[in-house]
């Protein structure tokens, strides 16, 4: 899986655990009338591994529903006794034991490797300072500098939490051009491109506009405008794109 599949489904669940099947039960297809073509319903009871996000703990025993492709012939998958990691929610009214999947493919095949990065994306979900969703983009303006060949172009963006969020793209007489991202009201003079792979990189390569909208350039002229659109698509190509292996 690439980073952005364990990031969708990390950031839409509350609940993530490690988990092995103990029963895969197999559902009528009268009692599934729901079901995708193609697939087979199991009633899943796993015993927990590890509990790898979940403010008000699990038990040690998990419930869910899970439809599962089949294969070629026709045949349903045999899990049991296979290890996952599932991505869920608890509905409300229900048991303790009982969870619901975020998304049908929410349930993947663990490995020592694949629990650390979604252990690694959860403590950047977490983190007090996590970079934040971005609804859209507020504003964007180019400055010129006091030298020809200089200037500043910032990019304010709006987020679902309202915590500040912005670019700076600057060029500097005898420079190459660099960029770097603030999360604050001030922007930080050392502040960095982010990392590939780090959730700031996902928030950014995975959201943002392929061009920078009309109704958000501020600038005073023409020519500072298209600065400013050219900027955005430098800061594009810089992140490069955003490769995922399911639907979001």
């Amino acid at each position: 899986m690439q980073y952005a599949d364990i990031a969708d489904l990390s950031a839409d669940a509350p609940i993530i655990i490690n988990i092995t099947v103990k029963q895969a039960i197999k559902v009528n297809p009268e009692r599934a009338p729901n079901a995708p073509a193609g697939t087979q319903r199991f009633y899943i009871i796993g015993s927990t591994n590890a509990l790898i996000r979940g403010q008000s703990g699990v038990g040690e025993t998990i419930r869910y529903i899970i439809d599962l492709p089949l294969d070629e012939r026709g045949r349903a998958p045999k899990i049991k006794k296979q290890n996952f990691i599932i991505f869920a929610r608890r509905p409300a009214g229900s048991g303790s034991d009982d969870v619901q999947l975020v998304a049908g493919d929410a349930q993947i095949a663990w490995t020592a490797e694949r629990e650390r990065q979604v252990r690694s994306v959860v403590r950047e979900l977490v983190s007090p300072d996590a970079a934040p969703t971005i609804s859209r983009i507020g504003s964007a303006f180019h400055v010129p500098g006091t030298i020809i060949g200089e200037g500043e172009t910032q990019i304010f963006m709006e987020t679902v939490s309202g915590s500040p969020i912005s670019i700076t793209v600057l060029k500097r007489d005898g420079q190459r051009k660099f960029w770097a991202v603030s999360l604050g009201e001030i922007v930080d003079e050392a502040a960095r491109a982010p990392v590939r792979n780090s959730l700031l990189w996902y928030r950014l390569a995975c959201f943002l506009p392929r061009q920078l909208p009309a109704s958000a350039v501020t600038s005073d002229t023409p020519a500072n405008a298209q600065r400013a659109r050219d900027d955005y698509q430098l800061v594009l190509r810089d992140l490069g794109d955003c490769p995922r292996s399911r639907q979001p």
